[in-house]
């Protein structure tokens, strides 16, 4: 049970330190690029400051379908890009938090739906059996990871509700999304101000 947990706690924090690797670099990235970036683009930052509601779609949609965009991108926009207050930021951040956490849950839903399929069953059989063993072997605890690094946290909660992991299980895991959020938000936040 101990080799379990260290195995587990080494999981998620490899995938942590990753994810902030992987925050730095698009935060440096955002930087160097800024001013040409807001050149270029001037007109088109305008429009989306005007109308945070496709940012809030595309966001959600990406979410929906295994999390092609990280949500770290997003934070770095309107920081860096829009020049926001930090009200207006956390406001930004609580919207993509409950978004992300929605998305969790159609995930979830979706997978559970899928699985009663005889195209899961055949695609299962084939090539996922040995990773519904390791999902079932884990349970919430991928979620969990899922939820607090950069791995997509739609295709986990899809995953969780494939193998039936408990619905109340699932939210008080997937609740823990808020913590991401939280972390990576206020590193996005502060991370100009710490090299300036």
């Amino acid at each position: 049970m101990d080799e379990q947990q260290e195995t587990r706690s080494g999981f998620l924090l490899k995938n942590f330190i990753r994810g902030i690797i992987w925050l730095v670099v698009v935060v440096v990235a955002f930087i160097l690029a800024e001013e040409y970036i807001q050149g270029t683009f001037e007109r088109e930052i305008g429009h989306l400051q005007d109308r945070p509601a496709i940012l809030y779609s595309i966001f959600f949609g990406s979410e929906v379908v295994f999390g092609i965009i990280p949500p770290v991108l997003f934070m770095t926009t309107w920081k860096m890009l829009m020049g926001m207050e930090l009200y207006d930021y956390v406001f930004n951040l609580l919207v993509l938090t409950v978004l992300s956490f929605i998305a969790g849950v159609i995930g979830y839903y979706l997978g559970r739906g899928f699985s009663k399929t005889r195209l899961y069953r055949k695609i299962s059989y084939k090539y996922l059996h040995q990773y519904n063993k390791q999902l079932r072997r884990y349970g919430s605890f991928l979620v969990l990871v899922g939820a607090l690094t950069p791995l997509p946290f739609s295709a986990t909660c899809m995953m969780a509700g494939s193998v039936n992991i408990p619905l109340k299980e699932f939210l008080w895991v997937c609740a823990s999304r808020i913590f991401y959020f939280l972390i990576y938000g206020w590193i996005v936040w502060s991370f100009p101000t710490l090299f300036s």
